[in-house]
């Protein structure tokens, strides 16, 4: 059934961009505020019209191409909140530059193909979400004009180009052994189709998604793409794709005939990431670095729930609960960097507590949050992620869980210490101190402090927030 009105968002989020791009080209660079302020209220109406429609009963759209319920909800809340709040990075960093609106396009245009990958139910609309959600990414990670962000963007484009060949293949296989692309046409027909070809195809296209989310082995761009790319694209990009990745990983597997070993694959692609991540990041010297890695680990976590999937009622709403948390947590670390853009190196770091105190609480609060510090949202995200992979009969997948948690601390206890230690002492022989280059940016000081208390927020209001996720 034709019913346009139920992807207001996503037309939201389509319009919004085309509009930036368009007017951002006939305004002047000192009036470019105005693209920003169109861009905030875009994102603005994106989430009021999401959060009514979360209300509503779940439905589908466009001869059940689009699935409308509280996973596309929460997906389309998360996307644009997130975009939103990474708009104060913007405040600082790209305020009256050159390609101003093109970013504003570019994050809206991305932001609308990760919600269309939450809420696709057809293989042709994934493809579609797909490259609407990787494309704009190319050129956000380029932005930064330089050799690191051109090696970082190409690195992107390249293996964008490999995995998104994997999805097309297997969206081809699939719809060529069963002759439709809807989803539930492909759940009643896959099981009479050969099951070799099947899995064959289920792998291709769960490889291309693993892209999108930052998994293992399509995790290489993502410690690049956090180094050498502007502070807003590198939070952008570690954040609002894994949102609508995920849930489509979920959505897909769900889908799969039982034969398909989709469980066990996703299962050794979530230990991977997780232990790969972890062991990468100990190593780094660049906090932003090491938030890429760490980005690697997180989207291992993230991908337990979706190995339960169809096996544990706890799957779904413990994976929305924690993609909530990741996502406010994630951007309140990332804003600290921005923040302080000079402190490129961890013991530049040092002594910044007793200097700026409440970006170095926020600091603490947005790494232990990461870690699974109680009362953080990530936390209650952990708990209920390694619940439902012990309830869905992975008992040695929550084990691993809790094994990468205690190791991820190690690594952000690197950051931490210098940050609450006393600052170097004066080098001998100078009349005066090193000159303070600990200013600062102002909006993402800003933002790191909220994030921060988003974080903890989210935590405290877990059980509502669970009751949300768990919805039907």
């Amino acid at each position: 059934m034709m019913r346009p009105g139920l992807l207001l968002p996503e037309m939201l989020l389509a319009g919004g961009a085309l509009t930036a791009l368009i007017g951002g080209s006939f305004t002047p660079r000192r009036r470019q505020w105005i693209i920003r302020g169109l861009t905030v209220a875009v994102l603005l109406a994106v989430i009021v019209t999401a959060s009514l429609q979360l209300a509503r009963p779940a439905t589908t759209a466009f001869n059940d191409s689009f699935t409308v319920d509280t996973a596309t909800g929460v997906a389309r809340v998360l996307a644009a909140a997130g975009a939103l709040l990474i708009l104060a990075i913007a405040a600082d960093e790209i305020a009256g530059t050159a390609r101003e609106s093109e970013t504003y396009a570019l994050l809206l245009f991305a932001t609308a193909g990760a919600v269309l990958l939450a809420g696709a139910t057809d293989l042709l609309v994934l493809a579609v979400g797909f490259l609407l959600a990787s494309i704009p990414l190319y050129a956000l990670i380029g932005l930064a004009m330089s050799a690191a962000s051109a090696e970082a963007s190409v690195k992107t484009y390249l293996l964008g180009a490999l995995f998104g060949i994997l999805l097309l293949l297997g969206v081809s296989i699939l719809s060529g052994l069963t002759g439709t692309t809807g989803y539930t046409q492909l759940a009643d027909r896959m099981p009479e189709a050969p099951q070799a070809a099947v899995t064959l195809a289920a792998v291709a296209a769960i490889a291309g998604l693993l892209f999108k989310a930052g998994a293992v082995p399509a995790h290489f761009w993502i410690p690049d793409a956090a180094q050498g790319s502007t502070a807003l694209a590198a939070t952008f990009v570690t954040t609002v794709p894994k949102i609508g990745a995920l849930i489509a990983v979920y959505r897909f597997v769900v889908m799969l005939p039982d034969p398909t070993p989709w469980p066990v694959m996703l299962a050794a692609v979530a230990t991977a990431s997780m232990t790969l991540g972890n062991l990468a990041a100990y190593w780094q010297a660049d906090p932003r670095r090491l938030l890429g890695w760490s980005t690697v680990s997180q989207v291992g976590f993230l991908l337990v729930p979706v190995v339960a999937a169809g096996r544990s009622d706890l799957a779904l709403p413990s994976l929305l609960v924690y993609l909530t948390g990741y996502v406010v947590t994630n951007i309140a670390a990332f804003a600290a960097t921005a923040a302080l853009p000079a402190g490129r190196d961890l013991a530049h770091w040092r002594g910044v507590a007793g200097q700026r105190p409440w970006l170095a609480a926020a600091l603490l609060v947005a790494l232990l949050g990461l870690v699974g510090t109680p009362p953080t949202a990530v936390f209650v995200g952990k708990l209920t992620t390694a619940t439902a992979a012990w309830d869905g009969g992975y008992a040695w997948l929550a084990v691993v869980v809790f094994m990468n948690t205690l190791a991820s601390l190690f690594y952000y206890l690197r950051w931490i210490m210098p940050t609450y230690r006393e600052p170097a002492p004066t080098p001998p022989g100078s009349d005066h101190p090193p000159a303070d280059d600990r200013a600062g940016r102002r909006w993402s000081a800003r933002l790191a402090v909220t994030a921060a208390a988003l974080s903890l927020a989210a935590g405290v209001v877990a059980g509502p927030l669970w009751d949300v996720a768990a919805s039907p």
